[in-house]
């Protein structure tokens, strides 16, 4: 047995032994955990900047695209941020234990549907390492203990945030194996945690870009959360508020181009294009962001490259963005169909019979009106931060926070009730 596969076995051991540890401990002990990790993160401060420097500057030699060291790069205001978004964790209810449904049957049998932990998740990500606080705390809090794998690029950072964690939870005496990192580069690591290391882990979520998510869901043994690209879309209605909807669609492209919630295509009715695409792609230009679009869009502005056929099937993650005249809602809602990943889909429109017929239509597991699709975020939609988005249709969908990473079992009482 080579060294990775006895130090990966010895992870998985010890994270099973954990999960069971955790599945006992009360709410206010996983909290007060939570809460030490956040201040031991604050106290560290200037180490894990530290870290996250040298990331940076062999990102910046292995030459890696500005997307890529964006997602990776750490300041003083991201470190209170994941502080933050640990305190946010700490303040939500006990998503364990809770009594999602509960009847009497008229034999007398109490029966009740009860939310449990997962067990063992892992968690294989690339450049962020704020996923490494966010991932283990939500794991802890719900109960389940944790694997983390995160990318070789991001490793000096992700490896300074959980000595953070592992501070707190030592600090509140609950066992260090419950959030775990492997800190091996070897790849190897990555194909023992797909194959459910022994069937110690329970889940996978893998948090990165295509090509990572495409591996994790081919070779993994185990149920995997997670979504190959975010190639989302707005349409804008011939009853949209054009400033608003210029303001929504600029946000949705260039407030962050390279996260996944970033807006790829925007579709435009036919009845409002000739004043809608100037004004947009003058808003977008000014930013610096490459407009391509089809022949229509093209003779409304000269800024307008040409888009080709596999431009509507781009996730970008750049400062790029494509733009489409449509005839109408039902032709936006066909494009969608067939380019769409699942991700996240928003219209613009004031006529609320359109949004509701563009919402019931679509089957992505995030669709939105009149909204950034950067809100397509777990810390935004009030779950206390997210572990990835899921766009699957089994168990999680969307953003997967603690409430998505429980399960449930059956509790039933009788009074020597037998089965004729």
């Amino acid at each position: 047995m080579s060294s990775i596969e006895e130090i990966v076995n010895q992870i998985g051991i010890q994270a099973k032994e954990a999960s069971k540890e955790l599945a006992r401990t009360s709410g206010s002990k996983k909290n007060e955990a939570i809460l030490a990790m956040a201040k031991h993160i604050l106290a560290d401060e200037k180490i894990i900047i530290t870290a996250n420097t040298k990331d940076i500057e062999s990102a910046k030699q292995k030459g890696l695209s500005e997307s890529f060291i964006d997602r990776l790069q750490l300041d003083s205001e991201g470190i209170a941020s994941i502080a933050n978004t640990l305190k946010d964790i700490a303040s939500f209810g006990d998503p364990v234990g809770k009594v999602l449904a509960n009847w009497t049957r008229p034999n007398g049998l109490k029966i009740s549907r009860v939310s449990t932990p997962l067990g063992v998740i892992g968690i294989i990500y690339e450049s962020r390492p704020n996923v490494t606080a966010d991932a283990g705390a939500l794991c802890l809090k719900s109960g389940n203990a944790s694997i983390l794998r995160g990318g070789s690029d991001s490793l000096n950072s992700s490896l300074a945030i959980h000595k953070c964690l592992v501070e707190g939870l030592k600090e509140v005496g609950i066992s260090e194996h419950a959030i775990q990192i492997v800190n091996d580069t070897d790849r190897e690591a990555v194909k023992l945690m797909l194959q459910g290391i022994n069937k110690s882990i329970d889940v996978i979520v893998p948090r990165g870009g295509k090509s990572l998510v495409a591996e994790v869901e081919k070779e993994a043994k185990v149920p995997v959360f997670g979504h190959l690209e975010g190639i989302c879309h707005i349409y804008v209605d011939k009853d949209a508020d054009e400033d608003k909807s210029v303001n929504v669609c600029l946000n949705a492209k260039m407030r962050r181009p390279g996260i996944c919630g970033a807006v790829e295509t925007i579709l435009v009715h036919k009845d409002i294009a000739s004043s809608f695409v100037p004004l947009i792609v003058n808003a977008l230009s000014a930013q610096a962001c490459e407009v391509r679009g089809c022949s229509l869009a093209q003779l409304l502005s000269d800024q307008v490259l040409p888009a080709s056929e596999i431009d509507w099937g781009t996730e970008y993650l750049l400062p790029i963005v494509s733009i489409k005249i449509i005839e109408s809602a039902d032709e936006a809602v066909s494009h969608i169909e067939k380019y769409s990943t699942g991700h996240t889909e928003s219209i613009m429109t004031e006529n609320l019979n359109t949004a509701s017929y563009f919402q019931k239509t679509i089957d992505s597991a995030i669709v939105m009106h009149n909204t950034s699709t950067q809100f397509a975020d777990g810390g935004e939609f009030g779950l206390g931060g997210e572990i990835g988005i899921a766009t699957g249709k089994f168990h999680a969908r969307g953003p997967v926070g603690m409430e998505q990473l429980t399960s449930f079992k059956y509790l039933v009482n009788g009074n020597g009730h037998t089965r004729a």
